[in-house]
């Protein structure tokens, strides 16, 4: 995969005995990680075939119709005419589609066999949004590929490729009755080896933010574990769980909460650990003579921004996500504690506070790793190497001056 100068530049910064015994160090790290990722996933896949749902009833076919007109019939319910292949057709429609629907709108029909005199043939499924998904489909591969170029076409194949994992893997996994937290940690191990590397190159920079994720991803599974014991969440308050114990026995809902608190943060964990291996990167190569602990401070402070930016984007992602929930709790007569601590709200709020507290973790765990891996020492200035800096050096050992010394630059 090709990269970019930018990608490559700071690393010359860092001497060769430090890349030296930093790659033997990362390879100490992440290939006995790989090495358990590969077993486990040998040992956690599904043998069995995937339940079938079935949507379809005996002599029924599903078909696309353009509504014309919508009316009612006899019995004062509402009525579709609309044209399937040619050919006008009357449409049965639930009440609550019936002030919905306008002539020119595409909808999935399913034929009705045997239906009574004056029934409508056809029964109305829902609205087609396949064509306006496909064109925004397109139109963000487009443009992530315009504008990131060859790193947006690998982060492409890279989303390709993890949404084949969890289709083949994790779904087949879980309704197998594999342990979640395992399912959970295999699949964001084998998606995060693959999609970094794919994205962002081999690198000690990718390698550095590859080992935060995974130690962030590690808190994760851990405070996931005992959130859903402790605070007694089973998973059945979601209205998909009665058909999915009915079509899976061996499933657990309350695993499948576990799983799902692992996977939710896994992007914005990816995120803020490349951030961060790239802002240490960049400010060792901005300044060669800062020792570690300067270093860490300077990352540090980016962080801190990071953190608080990314909160609210976990947060306000989960109640754009669940907004109809909001609404209702708003409406509740309900105390706002005994809304939060109750059955599906409790899930998300749970959720989002255990994916928030990986996040924040991760982020100094991230800033050190990258420390380390880049070697950054005190050395005196020479010949091609930039004096060091008067304040830096007046700081190098003391972080809370390091804080105010950067305050002061920045005004």
């Amino acid at each position: 995969m090709p990269h970019d100068h930018a990608a490559h530049a700071p690393s010359s910064t860092v001497e060769p005995g430090v890349r030296r015994r930093a790659r033997v160090l990362f390879a100490a790290v992440l290939l006995p990680a790989l090495l358990a990722t590969v077993v486990g996933w040998w040992l956690l896949r599904p043998t069995g075939e995937m339940p079938v749902l079935e949507t379809t009833g005996p002599g029924q076919t599903f078909h696309t119709a353009t509504v014309l007109s919508v009316g009612t019939d006899t019995y004062d319910q509402p009525v579709a005419r609309a044209t399937l292949d040619g050919v006008a057709v009357d449409v049965l429609v639930p009440p609550e589609y019936g002030d919905e629907l306008q002539p020119g709108d595409l909808v999935r029909v399913v034929t009705v066999p045997d239906v009574a005199p004056g029934t409508a043939p056809y029964l109305f499924v829902d609205l087609e949004r396949g064509p306006p998904l496909a064109l925004l489909a397109v139109v963000f591969a487009v443009l992530v590929v315009a504008v990131a170029r060859w790193r947006g076409l690998a982060a492409l194949v890279g989303l390709g490729f993890s949404l084949v994992v969890v289709g083949t893997f994790t779904l087949p996994a879980l309704v197998a009755g594999r342990p979640a937290a395992a399912v959970g940690l295999v699949t964001s191990s084998l998606i995060m080896f693959v999609v970094l590397y794919l994205a962002h190159g081999f690198s000690l920079r990718t390698s550095t933010a590859l080992v935060g994720t995974l130690a962030g991803l590690g808190v994760t599974c851990a405070i996931a574990v005992w959130a859903t014991g402790a605070a007694q969440l089973t998973g059945l308050s979601d209205e998909y769980a009665p058909d999915l114990r009915t079509l899976a026995p061996e499933l657990r809902m309350r695993e499948v909460l576990l799983c799902g608190m692992v996977l939710a943060g896994l992007g914005v964990l990816n995120d803020v650990t490349i951030t961060q291996a790239s802002a240490v990167w960049e400010l060792h190569a901005g300044d060669g003579s800062a020792t570690r602990r300067t270093l860490f401070a300077r990352g540090m402070r980016i962080g801190r921004d990071h953190i608080a930016s990314t909160v609210y984007t976990i947060v306000f992602a989960y109640v754009g996500a669940t907004l109809p929930l909001v609404l209702l709790v708003a409406m509740s007569d309900r105390t706002l504690l005994g809304a939060l601590s109750s059955g599906e709200l409790a899930e998300e709020v749970a959720r989002t506070l255990v994916g928030s507290i990986g996040l924040v973790l991760a982020i100094p765990l991230t800033t050190l790793v990258a420390v380390l891996a880049v070697g950054a020492a005190a050395r005196p200035a020479g010949p091609g190497r930039p004096p060091a800096d008067p304040a830096a050096v007046a700081v190098a050992g003391d972080p809370a001056a390091a804080l105010d010394s950067g305050a002061a630059a920045g005004r």
